[in-house]
């Protein structure tokens, strides 16, 4: 796996750099303080993967990232945890923040591994799991069409997934809450039927009975989360995944 490493900090890029090193299948190709000097190296080298810092000087690490043709797989490694929406919907394998632990590093680089080897593999291509930090809640690849079907009444709905602020779970129902209506659509389905439909960078399961859309995220409390002015108890189970997933 080719990797480079861009970060304005050398200290930070000192702590990458031995990490990649303790791992056998990773070729550092280089690394830079200024991401624009990367991008000749990322093209010519055919890059697997970028570790990224988000604030730097000369252009922020989203932004870049934006930037590229053909992107490689990216892992943002920040101080910041308040870019970790944006880092997750942009579809990074991971979003890391400092002083990062070597185990963090250890469940990035294997997703990443992961991935990779699913994309060079023709016979599998069309299953690439591009579902960054969130593996649990289904496979939906990076390619998804945006939108669901799903049965309520005597029909098919179409719902688009950006549209999706929050699912409750309601005994053998599930109710879908769309932004900016006031209904929600009611269907005969479980959390797992559901789960497998959604991209799993965007919705992230948070209590027995709340899947939530990150990017609809208002507000993180003590125990809730805020969408809308609506509060969703974070559960307990899920508390010690979920904070560290947003870098909190």
């Amino acid at each position: 796996m080719k990797c480079i490493i861009i970060d304005d900090e050398p200290l930070a890029i000192d702590v990458l750099v031995d990490y990649c090193q303790k791992m056998d299948f990773i070729s550092l190709e280089g690394t830079f303080t200024n991401p624009l000097e990367a991008i000749s190296v990322i093209k010519e080298k055919n890059i697997d993967l970028i570790f990224c810092d988000i604030e730097m000087p000369q252009i922020n690490g989203i932004d870049f990232i934006n930037s590229l043709d053909n992107t490689p797989l990216f892992i943002f490694t920040t101080a910041y945890s308040q870019y970790a929406v944006e880092g997750f919907n942009l579809n990074a394998i991971d979003y890391l923040v400092k002083p990062i632990p070597y185990n963090r590093f250890i469940k990035a680089i294997s997703r990443a591994k992961e991935i990779l080897g699913y994309r060079k593999s023709p016979s599998v291509s069309a299953q690439i799991p591009e579902s960054n930090v969130f593996p649990s809640i289904g496979e939906a690849s990076k390619s998804s069409p945006g939108y669901i079907f799903v049965k309520a009444e005597y029909e098919s709905v179409k719902i688009n997934l950006d549209d999706i602020e929050y699912i409750q779970g309601l005994k053998d129902y599930l109710k879908i809450h769309i932004a900016g209506t006031n209904k929600a659509i009611l269907t005969l389905m479980s959390f797992k039927e559901i789960l497998n439909k959604l991209p799993s960078n965007q919705f992230l399961r948070v209590h027995k009975s709340f899947v939530v859309n990150v990017a609809s995220i208002k507000t993180v409390q003590r125990n809730r989360i805020v969408i809308n002015d609506v509060r969703i108890p974070i559960g307990e189970s899920y508390r010690s995944s979920f904070f560290p997933m947003l870098g909190l």
